[in-house]
């Protein structure tokens, strides 16, 4: 264990050199969802039935749910990157636990994220946001997205790690664009036909969506009538999604980063 730890920190302190060499990334990363916040909030938010700032109080979780499943689409990225570039063959010659890279990096991811996230907070406030249960509602909210972000980086490496070019990763993961479209991430999902509300509402964003807005006591946390399990118990959904991903693709992950792109 001490073994995959310091392995892992080393692993985790590269990923964040290389994360500072890239700012305009980290910038798009800050400004997209900023960027859409005001757009839905100010301009969609005008033409739904919930009024202007009930409806943000709506989106600022649905969109901080949205920024953790891109854990997807960065994890893909980097682990392509690094597989095809052959960074991850000079790691697999040096005498550390295999688990460790991909720890590192998943890691590193979590700490960018969470930064990442304090501006988008900071403008939903200015937007009339509140988070009306406190510090216990607060810290809990944050630590269903910061687990959520977590499984969706092991699960976004993975990909990563099976793909055949940083390209096909690259388009995969903006593929991933489309998933919280079909989410309660930004509108509720009891208007929805049957069949597309089935999906939204098992869809693991919707659940830490309404989570967020359940433990922040914002607008949209309570379920409508005939929701499905995850939208009827959002929190325990949320946790529930995460651990089965962690379980799923962390080992996957290690096991992939050992075998190499063989």
């Amino acid at each position: 264990m001490s073994t995959l730890l310091s392995d892992g920190g080393a692993v985790f302190t590269r990923q964040l050199q290389k994360a500072r060499h890239a700012p305009a990334l980290l910038i798009l990363t800050q400004t997209m969802p900023i960027t859409m916040l005001l757009f839905f909030g100010y301009v969609f938010g005008s033409a739904l039935a919930m009024p202007g700032s009930e409806y943000r109080e709506f989106l600022v979780p649905g969109l901080l749910a949205a920024t953790a499943a891109n854990g997807l689409m960065t994890g893909m990225f980097t682990a392509a990157q690094d597989a095809h570039r052959g960074v991850m063959d000079r790691f697999r010659t040096l005498p550390m636990s295999r688990a460790a890279v991909p720890l590192g990096q998943t890691a590193a991811d979590l700490l960018t994220t969470a930064l990442s996230m304090v501006p988008l907070m900071l403008v939903g406030l200015a937007m009339g946001w509140r988070i009306e249960h406190g510090l216990p509602g607060a810290l809990g909210a944050l630590g269903v997205l910061l687990l959520f972000r977590f499984a969706t980086a092991w699960t976004g490496t993975y990909l990563g790690l099976l793909s055949k070019s940083e390209e096909a990763a690259g388009q995969l993961g903006s593929a991933t664009f489309v998933l919280p479209m079909l989410s309660s991430a930004y509108l509720p999902t009891a208007g929805l036909p049957g069949w597309l509300r089935a999906v939204a509402e098992w869809n693991p964003i919707s659940a830490v969506a309404s989570a967020m807005r359940v433990l922040c006591g914002n607008a949209g946390g309570e379920a409508a009538a005939g929701a499905a399990w995850p939208a009827a118990h959002p929190v325990a959904g949320a946790v529930i999604w995460s651990l089965v991903l962690l379980a799923l693709f962390a080992p996957a992950a290690a096991r992939r980063f050992t075998r190499g792109l063989g």
